[in-house]
């Protein structure tokens, strides 16, 4: 997405788990106030200290401290201010006990307004002005906060600032220490405000500041509104891109920007749980449904569509989201918050039955695969490389299919499958990736079976088997060289490596059995010259019809090849050697032994190791096989390689 090119940083956030580390009020040496009956001596004490401080820092006076911030301007003063509102708050609980109509109480509330709209202004400045240090991404990444009483603060004794970061612990950088204070600062004061009954203006500021900062971090991690109408009018491609970007995207959307604000949140309003709820909740539900809008809408639509191709962007899609759930039932685990796990909840069981949908679309392509067209030298086939392609880029996927197929248990077929595949045992792995295994297993068990349709299609007997060998090698191959192979095993690849055999005997067989019978058996009695002349003859014919039909069929894997080739060889030169050496002299006074005697075994050797290229490969003439194969000079051929 373009706006990812943007660092996205939401600054640097204090490292929470040191906040415990910070001095509290609870530390300070306590005021008589609070440890002493209050009496009407303490009250009025209170109250001239009180009156003191607070009209100093009236928002509303003409004096400086009208422009300054308190808490900026001096820790040692904000921390009196603090005190004396916390024992304000006493005086006038002992005032009302006494003597609710007194005018010293009309006085203390009137203190208290002032106070409140002290603390009410330094909280939004703090917030507004510490943005760099009230980062979600550093708060995201603690899972614990300090959970000091009310009235935590950051100083154990009226020491200067430098005093103060340094008690704070050498282990915390100066950054750090920085946003431990301001984080320390707004608990203060929104504990302090809570208390003293002003939780709605605190949380109206908080609210304010913190949710522009979470739309502006779902903006710059490239999150915006989509709407349905538009939606669906967007081609796949343009989606496929939407999804990755979507993806990258909502992992620091969640992991970072939500973990890390409801953190701070609950970490700010630590004094009331209904509070932090309530300010949690008007901050991240909006942004929460925006973020995970895009997913539910391609849910609903791969749903109605079933283009099997597209299933692993939704795999992707649901892998993400699912990662995401544990973070996700945290962060938006109030009641207030549950529309937002209810639209992840609703996407993830949408994802789930396209990508189901998908496999089923998947095999029906293979069963109704009614292609003619075959390659005329039975080399693999271009269903053979999009299929287990697809097969090989699914298995890549095993943890996603074995939640999915854990739903949708194989039941078809079952004895075949059964017979034909027995599913590995996988260590360390969940059960269900048995299910996945044995779906798999399936899927190529179809694939194959559509491939002995198609060798059918073939005319020659031995080219439908050259075509098997080809195309079931390339399977083979795929599965030892991916995901496949912890996936269905070794079991499966010993029984198909066998079946693999079996095609190249049937081929040799359809081939080359009439070349092999047309020399004279072992146990046979001496030829006569005229039986002799007829044997060459008759080999003769059958090497060179059975050489120009298999010199233009292909064995794509060379490995394959030579052995097929060797395999040939020994079975056909060494016979072939023996009754040449045998019966030649016998021959050397025919005026026509050239025209019967047509290849040297040498000769023969050289001509079965330029099978299975494609292409007969004759020596510098531009003859073709044929005609270089019933040239009255037989002799004078030779191979290329020889």
């Amino acid at each position: 997405m373009a706006k990812m090119a943007k660092t996205v940083t939401f600054s640097s956030f204090s490292s929470l788990s040191n906040l415990s580390s910070l001095p509290s009020f609870n530390s300070l040496p306590a005021s008589p106030l609070s440890t002493q009956t209050f009496s009407k001596s303490m009250m009025e004490e209170a109250l001239e200290s009180a009156e003191s401080i607070i009209r100093k820092w009236d928002p509303n006076s003409q004096s400086y401290t009208k422009i300054i911030s308190l808490f900026r301007h001096s820790r040692k003063e904000a921390k009196e201010f603090i005190r004396c509102v916390r024992d304000l708050r006493k005086a006038m609980h002992f005032l009302v006990s006494q003597d609710s109509k007194s005018d010293k109480l009309v006085l203390a509330q009137s203190l208290m307004q002032i106070g409140m709209s002290t603390l009410e202004k330094e909280f939004f400045q703090i917030l507004s002005s510490n943005r760099d240090h009230l980062d979600p991404d550093s708060a995201s990444g603690q899972s614990t906060i300090s959970s000091n009483s009310e009235f935590e603060v950051y100083m154990e004794h009226d020491d200067d600032e430098d005093d103060e970061l340094k008690k704070a612990g050498e282990s915390i950088s100066q950054v750090e220490k920085a946003s431990a204070l301001v984080m320390t600062d707004l608990k203060v004061i929104a504990e302090t405000m809570i208390s003293c009954g002003y939780g709605k203006e605190c949380i109206k500021s908080y609210k304010l500041i913190r949710k522009s900062i979470v739309d502006e971090g779902l903006h710059l991690l490239g999150i915006e509104k989509v709407k349905t109408s538009q939606f669906h009018k967007m081609d796949w491609g343009v989606l496929e891109v939407m999804i990755k970007n979507w993806i990258k995207a909502a992992k620091i959307g969640v992991t970072t920007l939500f973990k890390g604000e409801k953190l701070l949140c609950d970490h700010v309003f630590s004094a009331s749980l209904t509070i932090g709820q309530s300010c949690f909740n008007q901050i991240a539900k909006e942004a929460g449904l925006n973020l995970f809008t895009l997913p539910e809408l391609v849910s609903h639509k791969e749903k109605k569509q079933h283009h099997h191709e597209r299933i692993f962007k939704l795999m992707d899609l649901y892998a993400a989201i699912s990662d995401l759930w544990p973070d996700i039932e945290m962060i938006f685990s109030f009641d207030s918050l549950a529309s937002v796990k209810t639209l992840v909840l609703s996407t993830l069981k949408k994802l789930k039955d396209s990508i189901h949908t998908c496999l089923k679309e998947f095999e029906t392509t293979i069963h109704k695969d009614s292609s003619k067209e075959l390659s005329p030298e039975g080399g693999v086939h271009k269903l053979t490389q999009t299929t287990i392609s697809f097969i090989s880029s699914l298995s890549e996927y095993s943890r996603v299919l074995s939640e999915i197929l854990a739903e949708h248990p194989l039941k078809k077929n079952s004895r075949l499958l059964e017979s034909y595949f027995t599913a590995p045992i996988l260590e360390d792995e969940h059960v269900n990736n048995q299910v996945c295994s044995v779906h798999i297993a399936w899927l190529i068990l179809v694939f194959l079976c559509k491939l002995d349709t198609k060798a059918e299609s073939y005319n020659d007997v031995s080219l439908s088997y050259i075509f098997l060998v080809n195309n079931l090698q390339f399977v083979i191959d795929t599965v030892r060289s991916s995901q496949l192979k912890n996936l269905i095993g070794d079991d499966w690849l010993t029984k198909h490596e066998a079946k693999l055999k079996s095609y190249a005997e049937k081929y040799e067989k359809a081939a080359w059995t009439n070349v092999f019978v047309s020399l004279p058996a072992k146990t046979s009695a001496k030829l006569s010259p005229e039986e002799a002349t007829t044997c060459f003859k008759r080999f003769h014919a059958a090497f060179a019809g059975a050489y120009l039909k298999q010199s233009s069929c292909i064995i794509v894997d060379a490995k394959l090849r030579d052995e097929l080739k060797v395999s040939i060889a020994r079975k056909l030169v060494p016979e072939y050697r023996e009754f040449y050496e045998k019966y030649l002299p016998m021959l050397r006074q025919d005026r026509n032994i050239e025209m019967l005697v047509c290849f040297k075994p040498d000769n023969l050797e050289n001509y079965l190791s330029d099978l299975f290229h494609g292409t007969p490969m004759l020596s510098g003439s531009s003859h073709s096989a044929s005609a270089s194969l019933s040239s009255p000079s037989c002799f004078s051929i030779r191979c290329v390689k020889h």
